[in-house]
């Protein structure tokens, strides 16, 4: 919005030229959404305490968990407010793109504020069914990657990391790839959200890795230069993660160990759902399950925990997702989840170094 009321001023003082620069909005949506985190973030935290709004803790969970029964949840409306109102102040509001990332993020926030507010209605912690969340999913995500493929410009392109020539165009199976990758990416963030602040330290990685990589493809030199895709207005994509960024760390603020408040599904779902569209977009769906390992092997070992038992009536881990085995075995929840983010920053920066070696 900011660009497009403050920018025409260029032609009487340079000074306006600053809102053109994709890099500039970006960090001034980040301040934004953080500053905004920090003063919305007191009082959500005292009204979901005085309406009771309070996690329910599964009976058959470790027992250290249960001591945070009661805590706040639902708190990712911090984060999708203070997203949406940096996104809607910093970026080119005329750009496709931006629209359909905030479609993602709201849409798949609804989705998880319906099974947080059935949980809590009904109690036992049962919400949506597995098959309405999942179909619910399905039309938030098939309805996103139908708005992409109108874009102009957009290729059907498959980018291959590390091969140079390698980019086979798939045509219509690109849309249900894109439901995959952002159906997928929504559930493997909510299943690790286990822990205070373990979701978030791999979010606030996987969105500045995506930062970067959506501004070098909307970079046409620079896109050439390292011989990836360049996508037209594409760059507007990184003030997007920027806001992410600012209101996932404004939210850490709240939310790490021991945290005051539990951001829930509203939380996970659209910042995982909103990590895959952004992939899609930046044309490196390829490589998310790098920047996002910890979410890829976090839900591997729910996978292979239920195949197990149910083929071999036998579990590999004591627990699943794997945090809460790491937990039975004797880890502290900080070093589980330091250890984590430790492992997420280093899968990032292989997933950067992509971009050379091609």
């Amino acid at each position: 919005m900011l660009y497009y009321l403050l920018y025409p001023f260029h032609d009487f003082h340079t000074v306006f030229n600053v809102f053109k620069y994709i890099t500039f909005r970006s960090f001034w949506a980040f301040m934004t959404a953080l500053v905004l985190g920090f003063v919305v973030g007191p009082y959500l935290i005292r009204k979901l305490s005085a309406l009771r709004v309070g996690q329910t803790i599964r009976s058959d969970g470790p027992e250290s968990h249960q001591a945070k029964a009661g805590t706040p949840t639902m708190g990712g409306a911090l984060i999708l407010l203070t997203a949406t109102l940096s996104v809607v102040l910093w970026a080119n509001v005329k750009n496709a793109y931006v629209w359909i990332l905030l479609l993602v993020l709201v849409g798949m926030g609804l989705v998880g504020f319906l099974d947080d507010w059935l949980k809590l209605r009904r109690g036992g912690g049962k919400g949506l069914s597995a098959r309405q969340k999942f179909l619910l999913q399905c039309v938030v995500a098939t309805a996103a990657a139908s708005l992409v493929l109108q874009v102009p410009d957009f290729s059907t392109e498959l980018w291959i990391p590390f091969f140079k020539r390698v980019h086979p165009d798939i045509g219509a199976w690109y849309i249900p790839l894109m439901v995959f990758v952002i159906v997928g990416s929504a559930n493997a963030v909510n299943l690790t959200d286990g822990l205070d602040g373990l979701a978030l330290g791999p979010i606030l990685v996987a969105a500045l890795t995506y930062g970067v990589f959506a501004y070098v493809a909307g970079h046409s030199g620079i896109a050439d230069y390292l011989q990836i895709r360049f996508v037209r207005g594409g760059g507007e994509v990184a003030v997007f993660c920027g806001a992410l960024l600012g209101a996932s760390f404004a939210f850490l603020w709240y939310n790490s160990y021991p945290a005051q408040i539990f951001m829930g599904d509203v939380g996970s779902l659209a910042l995982g759902g909103a990590l895959g569209t952004v992939a899609v977009i930046s044309k490196q769906e390829l490589l998310l399950p790098i920047v996002g390992g910890i979410f890829v092997a976090e839900t591997l070992s729910v996978i292979l925990q239920v195949g197990s038992y149910r083929l071999r009536r036998k579990r590999i881990f004591k627990m699943a997702p794997f945090h809460h085995h790491l937990e039975l075995k004797g880890w502290s929840e900080p070093k589980i989840v330091v250890r984590f983010w430790i492992i997420s920053i280093l899968l990032a920066v292989f997933a950067m170094s992509t971009l050379k070696t091609r």
